[in-house]
């Protein structure tokens, strides 16, 4: 019964993921909001004027991605015939220069047309849909701006709320507590590092005179909320930019800087801030990567680890489910 219940609860929220997926996204942006909310009121901003502010600068956030976006792809589809045949020219001297090598050897490299069939719009139109989506949903819905407004009017009111509708045991408010610090601190750590991250490979790029440094910018810092396949698929498309532009060697220096960027905020930085704030095991943020984004799409994959972790703390809160929570969990204590 418990399985067919979940199995009919999950096949419900896919049916409805037009209508979750803003949902979700709408708390995670009121989420990362709120402590900037309560730090303004705390400086005597009265509570309406500071929403306003923070949702209205995130807003203006938000549209300006999306503008560079559509702007970028608009200016990429004009020039697409001439990086095409830039690319076609790379490839083809490639498999000149490889097929030298190998006849040296006695050998014949079959070329055939599959490295000339290589369409560039697919790659760059790939990561300019990803920010589209993810802005449009934020800038054009206004579901999600009217949900942010009322989480953020609701947030003064729910501890008040909370003591009257629960009994407040140690146990509840504990529960609860950690919800709220654990979510909010990946999302907050998780968003710092991402913006770190889309700085870096934008100015990097940047240096190497890759067109469209912006762009890639903003692409890996979307991306970077992404866990473990974020930022290839981040580096990807710019890579083959800088192989369009300037060759073999400019590429593989756009992918040394792209690693080293990942490794050293990936690996170093927020693993020193996040602790082990996130208490998943790393099979479990991939599955989860699989699983939201295949019940959620595009909104499920950015919000895969927040909601794995919520599920996380709420199978820990009773004894009865405990043992998942803690399979789940990174196993440290």
């Amino acid at each position: 019964m418990v399985f067919a219940a979940l199995a009919l609860v999950l096949a419900g929220i896919r049916a409805a993921s037009a209508i979750v997926a803003p949902l979700l996204i709408s708390v995670f942006v009121a989420t990362l909001a709120g402590p900037i909310v309560f730090w303004l009121h705390r400086h005597r901003i009265p509570k309406l004027v500071a929403i306003l502010v923070v949702v209205m600068a995130m807003m203006g956030f938000l549209t300006l991605i999306v503008n560079v976006a559509l702007f970028t792809l608009q200016d990429f589809n004009e020039n697409l015939p001439t990086y095409q045949d830039r690319l076609e020219d790379q490839l083809e001297s490639m498999t000149r220069r490889f097929s030298e090598i190998v006849g040296r050897f006695g050998l014949v490299l079959a070329t055939g047309d599959i490295l000339g069939e290589l369409n560039l719009r697919s790659f760059v139109s790939f990561a300019g849909s990803t920010l589209v989506q993810f802005g449009s949903v934020l800038t054009k819905s206004v579901l999600v701006v009217l949900t942010v407004l009322f989480m953020l009017l609701e947030a003064f009111r729910l501890p008040s709320k909370l003591d009257k509708a629960l009994v407040r045991t140690e146990r509840t408010w504990a529960g609860f507590t950690e919800f709220a610090g654990s979510v909010q601190k990946y999302i907050a750590i998780k968003t710092v590092t991402s913006l770190a991250t889309g700085v870096a490979a934008g100015t990097w790029v940047w240096i190497l005179d890759v067109d469209y440094p912006v762009f890639w910018g903003l692409v890996a810092f979307l991306l970077n909320y992404i866990p473990n396949i974020g930022s290839i698929i981040a580096a990807s498309p710019a890579v083959l930019m800088a192989f369009v532009q300037h060759g073999a060697a400019a590429a593989i220096a756009t992918a040394l800087g792209y690693l080293v960027i990942n490794l050293v905020i990936g690996s170093v930085v927020e693993p020193h801030f996040m602790g082990d704030g996130v208490g998943l095991s790393p099979l479990v943020v991939l599955m989860s990567l699989v699983f939201w984004g295949w019940m959620l799409g595009t909104a499920g994959a950015l919000l895969s680890t927040p909601l794995t972790i919520s599920v996380r703390i709420a199978l820990e809160s009773y004894p009865d489910t405990r043992w998942i929570g803690t399979l789940i969990g990174s196993g440290k204590p």
